[in-house]
């Protein structure tokens, strides 16, 4: 049974309420989208949120689209080139997954933000918001975070309203997601001592007196290491191969699905085939040759991540 009647005809109807919403209909979204995640527990669907995780069933599809950072025109080239739209309207068991990053750097960033709450809004039960860094805590926010001005271009003199709704928002979106015996997605990278979903589902509630959530948000891989270094970002830690091993051995999970990291052909690499990262967007200032996302059959039981090159899309 649909759970969204008319979805792929009502794309470009989102699109184009994203490129003309005002104030008032913009804050409305971001609180029914805020209420709908405050409110998700248990099973929901293909779903199962615990805290601040998904837990996703090894079977069906899933489209893992990562930073977007206010590029329109990629999201809505993959929302169409996948048919995912579609796909999720004829079947409950299609999920669309977001790693995060949906605004600062592109102009369109409140465009960006409508459009996936609106997804979020009209397939609750298969769409899957995750928390970026640019989504994080503000003590942690990343630096330049530009959506103040970028909210004052698109919505005028109400632009404060718009940005504190949107802000608000950040905590509820989720800290990650699993595939049991398959796949651990987050947004940034691994905490070192990380050893259980509960680890990742209340590292909000921790924070930040323990540092898990921005581990999550902020760290990257570093090859050819072992233990943890500080970053050069400024927060998160890079960790090495070992870290990778043992959390996702801990967790049942076979590879680490992330974004965080521009990528010049839109997705990498590391730790022996252990950790694949996605860069879904392109443009300046990350001029990247490609964008990526990845469509892929959740009951495929891949043991490296150069098995999921074939079900990676580069645009």
């Amino acid at each position: 049974m649909s759970q969204a009647p008319h979805l792929q005809n009502s794309l470009q109807h989102i699109i184009r309420e994203a490129m003309e919403i005002s104030t008032a209909k913009f804050v409305k979204t971001v609180e029914r989208a805020t209420k709908l995640l405050q409110e998700e527990n248990g099973k929901i669907g293909n779903f199962q949120i615990l805290g601040r995780h998904v837990k996703i069933k090894p079977s069906g599809e899933a489209v893992v689209v990562s930073d977007l950072h206010g590029d329109l025109e990629s999201l809505v080239q993959i929302l169409q080139q996948s048919d995912i739209l579609q796909r999720m309207e004829n079947s409950k068991h299609v999920s669309l997954v977001f790693l995060g990053d949906y605004g600062d750097r592109g102009e369109f960033s409140a465009e960006v933000y409508y459009t996936v709450l609106q997804l979020k809004l009209q397939c609750p039960a298969q769409t899957v918001l995750m928390r970026g860094n640019h989504e994080g805590p503000k003590d942690i926010l990343a630096s330049p975070h530009d959506l103040p001005t970028q909210f004052q271009t698109r919505f005028g003199k109400e632009w404060i309203e718009a940005y504190h709704k949107v802000v608000g928002l950040f905590p509820h979106l989720c800290n990650s997601v699993s595939v049991e015996g398959r796949y651990l997605m987050v947004h940034g990278g691994l905490p070192q001592q990380a050893r259980a979903i509960e680890d990742f589902a209340y590292a909000h509630e921790r924070y930040p007196k323990n540092t898990f959530l921005e581990d999550l948000l902020w760290s990257d891989p570093l090859e050819s290491f072992e233990g943890v270094y500080p970053s050069p970002r400024g927060a998160g830690k890079l960790f090495g191969k070992n870290i990778t091993e043992e959390v996702l051995k801990a967790l049942d999970a076979k590879i680490l699905i992330r974004g965080h990291e521009p990528c010049s052909d839109g997705f990498q690499i590391n730790h022996d085939g252990r950790i694949l990262t996605l860069f879904s967007r392109k443009g300046a200032p990350y001029y990247n040759a490609c964008g990526a996302y990845l469509d892929v059959k959740l009951s495929d039981k891949c043991q490296s991540a150069e098995q999921l090159i074939p079900y990676i899309h580069r645009f």
